[in-house]
C-alpha cells in the first residue's frame, strides 16, 4: 500500500483542500492518506475556529485515513520548527512514501536547490542572516534576502510566500532526519495563504472564510466554499457554542498571565525576546477591558515594523499556555516527535495502524494514559486541551479533560 503524508490544519477543510487532497492523491499514486493536523493552537499564533477532533472528522469524511496530531510543542512554532515537527511525525510512522505539500511556485527543483545548501548550519548565511535582521526586518523577510545572497539567482520574493517558506523546511526537514519519504508539491490553486477577499465562486482560503464568519456571524455563508461534510461538523459545533473561536474569546485568561507576572517572569516565556516584556508591561495600561477586541488592541500596541503580527501572536500564546523556555528547549525539540497521538482513522487507516506496530519509531498512542512513562510534550497537549475549553460558554469537566475521554474517531 503506497501512503501520501499531508501537513494539515484544516481551519476551516474547504474545497482548496479538498483540491490538494485529491490532487496528492493523483501525482502521489498512493493508496491511502495520513494528515498531521495541529492540534488546538496553530502556527500563525491563533485557537483553531473548532476544535481538534472536530477537524479531524472532517478530514476523515473527506477522505484521509488516518489522522494524527502535531504535538502544541511544533504546531504553533515559526517555520523551520513547525516543519521538522511535522515531517519527524511522518517519518516516524514508517509507512509514509510520499510528503505531498502546496506552493505558490508549484516547482520543487529549486527548493531543493536551497535545501540542499541549507541542511547543514552554515556560519556564513547565518552571519548574513544576522546582518538583515539589524536592518530592522522582520524575520521571514530577513531570511529570504539572507538566502538571496547566499544562493545568488535565489528570489527573495518567491522565497517569502508562505507556502514555499514552508516547502522549503519540509525538505530542509526530510534531508536532516536522512528520511525515505518522497517530497512533491502542487500548484496553490486561486487564493493565497493570506487572502481575505473571495474572487471565486467555490475556492476561498481559510483566512477569508474565518473572517467572514467572525464578521457576518453567519455560518451558511461559507456553504459555497466548503464540502458539505465540513458544513455538518461545523453546524454541530456552532449549535453547541463551540465554534468559531478567535483570540478573543482567550483574553481574560491571557490578561491574568499578563498581569500577574513581572516583567522578568514574562521573559522566561518562549518567543518573549529583545525586551518585549518590558513592551508588554507597558502596553497594559493602555488597554480598554470593556473593548470586544482587547487582544486586537494589544497587538496594535505592540505591533513595530520589526515583529510581524505573527510573532507577536505566537508571543502570546506561549505565555496563555505557559510555556517556558525550558519546556520548548532546541534540544528537547530538536529530537522530533516521541509520539504518535492517533485522532481519528478510516478502515483502510486501521490497516496502516496495524503495520505501525511493526514500523513506527516512537510509541503510537490512542489513549493519553498508554505511554509506558510520560511524556513532557504530551503533558503540554493536554494542558493545551484545558486552555482551549475555556473558550466555551460553559466548559464541563470533559470539555476541560477531554484528552483522557476521548476515543480516536473511527469512519
Amino acid at each position: 500500500m503506497k501512503t501520501v503524508g499531508l501537513v494539515v490544519e484544516y481551519n476551516p477543510l474547504h474545497n482548496g483542500h479538498y483540491y490538494h487532497f485529491q490532487q496528492s492523491k493523483n501525482v502521489s499514486g498512493a493508496d491511502a492518506v495520513v494528515a498531521i493536523m495541529s492540534g488546538h493552537f496553530l502556527q500563525r499564533g491563533e485557537p483553531a475556529m473548532v476544535n481538534k477532533w472536530a477537524r479531524a472528522e472532517m478530514a476523515l469524511r473527506m477522505g484521509v485515513d488516518l489522522v494524527l496530531e502535531l504535538p502544541v510543542a511544533y504546531s504553533t512554532q515559526p517555520a523551520e520548527w513547525f516543519a521538522f515537527g511535522a515531517i519527524s511525525a511522518l517519518d516516524a510512522t514508517g509507512v509514509v512514501d510520499f510528503l505531498c505539500f502546496g506552493s505558490e511556485s508549484g516547482d520543487i527543483d529549486w527548493l531543493h536547490q536551497v535545501a540542499n545548501a541549507q541542511h547543514e548550519e552554515s556560519p556564513v548565511f547565518h552571519e548574513l542572516l544576522q546582518q538583515e535582521l539589524k536592518a530592522g526586518i522582520p524575520y521571514p523577510a530577513a531570511y529570504g534576502r539572507a538566502i538571496s545572497r547566499y544562493i545568488p539567482g535565489t528570489d527573495a520574493t518567491e522565497l517569502a510566500k508562505p507556502n514555499n517558506t514552508l516547502g522549503l523546511h519540509y525538505l530542509i526537514a526530510l534531508k536532516r532526519l536522512h528520511s525515505r519519504i518522497e517530497p512533491l508539491t502542487i500548484t496553490r490553486q486561486k487564493a493565497s495563504y493570506h487572502q481575505t477577499d473571495i474572487t471565486d465562486q467555490q475556492i476561498a482560503s481559510a483566512t477569508a472564510l474565518r473572517h467572514m464568519l467572525f464578521e457576518q456571524q453567519k455560518l451558511e455563508d461559507i456553504a459555497p466554499y466548503v464540502p458539505t461534510s465540513t458544513m455538518e461538523v461545523l453546524t454541530r459545533e456552532w449549535s453547541k457554542s463551540r465554534a468559531p473561536l478567535g483570540w478573543e474569546h482567550y483574553a481574560k485568561p491571557l490578561l491574568l498571565q499578563l498581569m500577574n507576572h513581572s516583567a522578568a517572569e514574562l521573559a522566561e516565556y518562549h518567543e518573549v525576546t529583545e525586551g518585549l516584556e518590558h513592551r508588554i508591561k507597558q502596553s497594559l495600561p493602555s488597554l480598554s477591558t470593556s473593548s470586544n477586541h482587547v487582544v486586537e488592541d494589544l497587538l496594535g500596541l505592540l505591533k513595530t515594523k520589526r515583529y510581524t503580527r505573527t510573532k507577536l501572536q505566537r508571543m502570546l500564546l506561549r505565555i496563555l499556555l505557559n510555556h517556558s523556555k525550558p519546556k520548548l528547549s532546541t534540544a528537547l525539540i530538536g529530537q522530533g516527535v516521541p509520539y504518535l497521538r492517533v485522532l481519528g482513522f478510516s478502515e483502510q487507516g486501521r490497516e496502516l495502524l496495524h503495520c505501525m506496530k511493526k514500523t513506527a519509531k516512537v510509541p503510537v498512542v490512542t489513549k493519553v494514559t498508554s505511554l509506558p512513562k510520560p511524556s513532557p510534550l504530551l503533558e503540554l497537549d493536554i494542558q493545551a486541551t484545558s486552555v482551549y475549553a475555556l473558550g466555551y460558554p460553559a466548559a464541563t469537566e470533559r470539555d476541560l479533560f477531554r484528552d483522557y475521554f476521548e476515543p480516536p474517531i473511527r469512519i
